[in-house]
């Protein structure tokens, strides 16, 4: 059997074949297109499944004919769609990229308070993200349409319902809508009410990872397949990352440094809403995953690059920030506010610490440091959490620096290691195929077969580093006192 990853990005769509020992045979991708105005981010719904099902048939050509395949679905979480009575689109699907809702989230914090959240949802901050904020935006902004739909479905599992008839709710996408309960693993009907939607109106839920049909025979014939294929749903990008670098037991943190700095790691447990650090339903049985992710992590040195070292490479950047390392200039690394464990958008970016004998890499340097500094503070309110961190696996662009990785290393005081394969959502979405076929008996088993690292750097702990953290955390909140009193 071969499977097949399918992975609904942000950015583009993903596709990649993979043999019986999760080898990848073929890989593709396409992009997403969005129409973009006032804060309004959406997509054509008939455009984004016409491209979707041409790279799925593109990839699949690679097998060898008469090769059954799996498809696996993994990808974004919140982006919501409005369904007629057909199960068709009554408008353009909504990113979750789409910030229309800020001033629902105000609405929201009134009724609610952020306690009753995070008892519910396991978020402790409502933000214009969750689909949640986006229906109470509808019904106020757009009545007429808002009394026609049948049906509110979030991407990936209206995709799983385009290719098998089935609608369901994946529970691991569910916990990013805010209108979900993740500890009964049912909708939170006090929310419902507030916003105004019946029950009826979701899809039935189910656990993730499972298979839900077959292709419907007019999908099997466009994507040339076989009509007897399976389609399991899969789970979160973020979810399936953890399975495809081996996070498939407590002790580890998945570690995501691009535009986003996203870490999460299993947990047994509830959390608790002092920690600051999201919870959602897990991909496993009654396990959870802390996930919190930071706007402000790769993006800060991308900018800082960008806007004062356009014509300096990144490798470059590494090569001479290595000879300034550990540094002297502190960077706050909130460009864009502060996601967790604070979720204060007022937050600023800050220099501190600058001299006449500072150059731009010493500064590229604070910006790496001080990245790696908010990589700490969140491990810290993990652990006070009483989940425990052994090993950090780094994937992203930020893995591609060494110097930036052994920095992580030595900042949080745990282990780094780099998995030796780049797509890792795809490659778990693939290991999920594998596991429900029965090629393998567990994620555990399958990940100790194929999931490799290719550096692992072991921390130097210093008494300077302990120093500096301290002064990132006192720069932080001196920060936060001087917007008081503005």
């Amino acid at each position: 059997m071969l499977f097949l990853a399918v992975d609904l990005g942000s950015t583009n769509t993903k596709a990649a074949l993979y043999d019986a020992r999760l080898r990848c045979i073929a890989m593709q991708s396409t992009p997403v297109d969005y129409i973009r105005k006032d804060g309004f981010v959406e997509f054509d719904v008939k455009e984004y499944l016409s491209r979707l099902f041409a790279l799925i048939r593109s990839v699949s050509a690679s097998a060898a004919s008469g090769e059954r395949v799996c498809i696996t679905l993994t990808g974004q979480a919140e982006s919501l769609l409005l369904l007629d009575d057909n199960g068709l689109p009554l408008m353009n699907a909504i990113s979750w990229m789409d910030e229309r809702s800020i001033a629902e989230c105000s609405e929201i914090d009134a009724v609610f308070s952020r306690d009753t959240c995070y008892e519910r949802t396991g978020q402790p901050a409502t933000l214009p993200t969750w689909p949640a904020t986006k229906i109470l935006w509808l019904r106020k902004n757009k009545p007429d349409l808002f009394s026609k739909v049948v049906t509110f479905a979030l991407l990936k599992d209206y995709v799983v319902y385009r290719l098998t008839g089935q609608l369901f709710a994946d529970c691991s996408i569910a916990t990013f809508s805010y209108y979900f309960d993740i500890y009964k693993r049912s909708y939170w009907s006090e929310m419902l009410a507030f916003l105004g939607v019946l029950e009826a109106q979701l899809p039935p839920l189910c656990e993730p990872c499972e298979i839900i049909g077959t292709l419907l025979p007019e999908v099997a014939m466009e994507l040339d397949l076989a009509v007897e294929t399976q389609v399991n749903n899969g789970t979160l990008d973020h979810f399936c990352g953890m399975i495809g670098t081996g996070n498939v037991t407590e002790g580890q943190l998945s570690l995501s440094t691009g535009t986003v700095l996203g870490l999460s790691t299993l947990a047994a447990s509830p959390g608790r809403r002092d920690t600051g650090i999201p919870m959602h339903c897990g991909f496993l049985p009654n396990r959870y995953v802390m996930l919190s992710a930071s706007e402000s992590g790769g993006i800060s040195l991308e900018w800082y690059k960008n806007a004062f070292m356009p014509d300096v490479r990144y490798a470059d950047i590494d090569r001479e920030a290595a000879f300034r390392y550990p540094g002297d200039v502190l960077f706050l690394p909130y460009l864009v506010g502060s996601n967790g464990p604070e979720f204060d958008q007022d937050a600023c970016g800050v220099f501190y610490g600058l001299r006449s004998k500072h150059d731009r890499y010493d500064l590229a340097l604070s910006v790496m440091d001080g990245v790696c500094h908010l990589l700490r503070k969140n491990c810290d309110h993990i652990q006070k959490s009483g989940v425990k961190i052994d090993r950090i696996l780094a994937t992203g662009g930020g893995a591609k620096s060494a110097l930036w990785c052994q920095m992580q290393a030595d900042i949080t005081g745990i282990p780094v290691s780099t998995p030796t394969e780049n797509e890792a959502a795809l490659l778990g979405a693939a290991m999920i195929g594998a596991v429900s076929a029965s090629a393998y008996p567990t994620y555990a088993a399958a990940a100790e077969q194929v999931v490799h690292f290719s550096n692992n750097f072991y921390p130097n702990v210093s008494e300077k580093n302990e120093l500096r953290h301290s002064q990132f955390i006192a720069l932080y909140d001196a920060m936060i006192h001087t917007q008081g009193i503005r």
